[in-house]
């Protein structure tokens, strides 16, 4: 037995079966490990995939690190204890994989073989499988927990990398959430101890209402068996702007006169063209507090904020509102004042 011991974000495929790996992060990215393999006599090889996830792109000379393996590449434990490093060996150096090559992600190579059992739990492999659209016109989502890490196409169409096996530190969330100030990676921390994230968004105009294919790439390994389609259905819609709030994006290009006589806005709209603003939960201008599902009265609230919210959006697609005392009222001289409002749509 021999350990192979590299300096690298990657995976090292001796003798093309897996013999482990290694993930780096944005605190710790230059990973050190030693990884038991079995050699035979004669030639062997060792491939080594490389996949960066994110470049940093902040932070004092971000350009100078470098990513994917990086050296140096050592074989240890040799009959007389010694050790051989493979850095200056001739490596060959390959982009992507022969599965994208050979068209594995439109589901219509040839290349396809169908097996009784699925294999599970195995790096490296790729799945493919028919589906037919979920019903109605609401949004859709691949649940994949189960998986590892991977990429994922519909019809073609890559929905992007999954990585559910991920998972966030247990420490550090908080209920309350503030961006402004100095931004810190420990700011609004949410979902501690849960996948990085689970649910990928499968936009609608890719399906077809039957004879859809997905194709997976799984590099870690995982359970395939274990996906779903979740589709959303749209209770509420919130939001909650406050007077000191930028202006709408589309109006930075105006001239500075008109900048200022402007004010920030409230904008809401339905998620389906077929749908308007039906009712109105909420709607306070003042001090409110919660989130939403949860907004509620603060200790100063206009009382005709409900009335102009509703005059405005119910029977709308979508709405927009000033957030402004000259729109709404001032019910506490000198506080900074918000606008929150939750509505239904149907």
């Amino acid at each position: 037995m021999f350990i192979y011991h590299y300096n690298t974000i990657a995976c090292a495929y001796p003798l093309k079966l897996s013999a482990g790996s290694r993930t780096g992060n944005s605190n710790n990215a230059k990973v050190k490990v030693d990884i038991p393999i079995t050699v035979v006599p004669g030639k062997n090889t060792i491939d080594l995939l490389s996949l960066t996830v994110g470049l940093q792109n902040y932070g004092a000379f971000f350009d100078l690190s470098g990513a994917g393996v990086t050296g140096p590449v050592k074989l240890n434990g040799l009959s007389n204890g010694s050790s051989i490093d493979l850095s200056s060996q001739q490596w060959t150096y390959q982009v992507g994989l022969k599965g994208e090559d050979s068209g594995l992600p439109s589901g219509s190579s040839s290349e396809w073989v169908s097996q009784p059992a699925l294999p599970k739990n195995q790096p490296l492999i790729w799945y493919k499988t028919n589906f037919d659209a979920p019903t109605g016109n609401d949004p859709v989502a691949l649940d994949f927990m189960g998986m590892g890490k991977g990429e994922a196409w519909i019809n073609g169409q890559s929905i992007g990398r999954y990585w559910p096996a991920y998972i966030a530190s247990n420490s550090g969330c908080t209920d309350s959430c503030d961006y402004r100030g100095p931004y810190s990676a420990n700011k609004c921390r949410k979902n501690c101890g849960k996948p990085s994230q689970q649910l990928y968004h499968v936009p609608r105009s890719w399906l077809k209402p039957s004879g859809n294919i997905l194709v997976l790439f799984e590099e870690m390994g995982g359970d395939p068996t274990q996906l779903a389609f979740a589709t959303r259905k749209m209770g509420s819609l919130c939001s909650h702007v406050s007077d000191s709030h930028p202006l709408p994006m589309d109006m930075w290009g105006l001239d500075s006169k008109t900048r200022r006589a402007s004010n920030p806005t409230l904008s809401l709209s339905c998620p389906s063209p077929n749908q308007v603003i039906s009712s109105i939960k909420f709607a306070s201008f003042g001090t409110p507090l919660g989130t939403c599902g949860s907004f509620s009265h603060g200790r100063c609230s206009s009382a005709k904020a409900h009335s102009i919210v509703q005059k405005v959006c119910v029977g709308s697609t979508s709405c927009s509102i000033d957030v402004s005392t000259k729109t709404l009222g001032d019910p506490c001289k000198g506080v900074k004042k918000s606008l929150a409002v939750e509505v239904s749509c149907a």
